[in-house]
């Protein structure tokens, strides 16, 4: 009987040595609360910046990030974005949450591939943007994107503080938002369910009103009553917003822009200083970081800044260190 019960202790131990080592759960990298930026708006914001795709169709890789990271003369501002196996860099102290339209939900540490194309050759503002705030900040950090592209402010993402119909894309933005923060622990397994703070807004956006004149003049009235009702839906009535400047196809000396694009982004700098909201909602300038299109992975792709790295990278990062200006010290 001791002989078959050591052959039975025996068998389990080679069979346990057989089975692959089980994976220890993933911890939460960054202390709690959760600090919660929403990065929302429309094509741009979707994420529409090349990683590392070449060949005639990205312009040989011109304006890529791959092709940027080696530049001597531009290679240093991108290198943390490269791990020193020659990988691209994934953070685990910031969570991304991307819920695209009529596609699989993107959630992860944050890493190329949170764009709309849902694959590691695109991204967009919220790579740099979250490289900032890991950086800034000891807490755990949480990117929810909420963007679709071609739509408007005045009709897609109407406030309900404008009247009329309030715009299906608001509706659904502040739904997404509050599956997010109701999911945590589904998305992000490494959540130590701790809590979470919302923290700030981002708004990048403008292409789709600067076609039509009367959304133009419509624009600053319905940007700040876009902020206050976003305030009010996520119960954050001091939540900071960062409003990037609208970008376009137009390089800094540009001498054919447009009126109506003028006027948006005036209108954007506006709203950031209304009663009720000037020192709570920065506006940042971005116009100064479109590359020119023959340097650019799309160059016939204006709408979208041309694919290029550059630009996204660059807003990314202009927005997040003005949302640091309006985070409590």
């Amino acid at each position: 009987m001791k002989t078959n019960r050591n052959r039975i202790f025996l068998l389990a131990a080679l069979a346990s040595l057989a089975q692959p080592a089980l994976a220890a759960p993933p911890k939460q990298a960054g202390k709690s609360p959760v600090k919660v930026f929403i990065l929302a708006g429309q094509s741009n914001m979707e994420g529409q910046a090349v990683v590392d795709l070449t060949g005639k169709d990205y312009n040989e890789g011109r304006g890529t990030l791959a092709t940027l990271i080696k530049d001597p003369a531009k290679g240093a501002t991108f290198k943390h974005l490269m791990g020193a196996d020659g990988k691209w860099a994934v953070r685990d102290d910031v969570w991304v949450r991307y819920q695209r339209e009529k596609a699989p939900l993107l959630a992860g540490p944050l890493a190329c591939g949170f764009s709309v194309y849902g694959d590691p050759h695109h991204f967009g503002a919220e790579l740099q943007f979250g490289h900032v705030m890991g950086e800034a900040l000891a807490n755990q950090v949480l990117l929810i994107k909420t963007a679709w592209g071609g739509k408007s402010l005045d009709v897609d993402f109407r406030p309900p503080g404008s009247g009329g119909t309030v715009g299906p894309y608001y509706t659904l933005m502040i739904s997404q938002i509050q599956d997010a923060l109701a999911n945590l622990k589904t998305d992000f397994p490494g959540y130590d369910g701790r809590g979470y703070e919302l923290a700030g807004f981002a708004w990048w956006h403008g292409w789709n009103d600067f076609c039509d004149a009367k959304m133009v003049t419509a624009y600053e009235k319905n940007m700040a009553n876009f902020i206050n009702d976003v305030r009010k839906d996520l119960k954050a009535p001091k939540l900071p917003v960062v409003i990037g400047e609208m970008t376009g196809p137009w390089l800094k000396d540009a001498k054919d822009l447009p009126p109506a694009a003028v006027s948006v982004r005036k209108a954007q700098e506006d709203a950031a200083s209304k009663p009720g909201l000037k020192g709570s909602v920065l506006f940042v300038e971005t116009r100064d970081f479109v590359r020119k299109p023959e340097d650019s992975p799309h160059p016939g792709h204006g709408h979208h800044e041309f694919g290029n790295a550059e630009t996204y990278f660059l807003v990314g990062d202009a927005m997040a260190k003005g949302m640091l200006k309006l985070l409590p010290k």
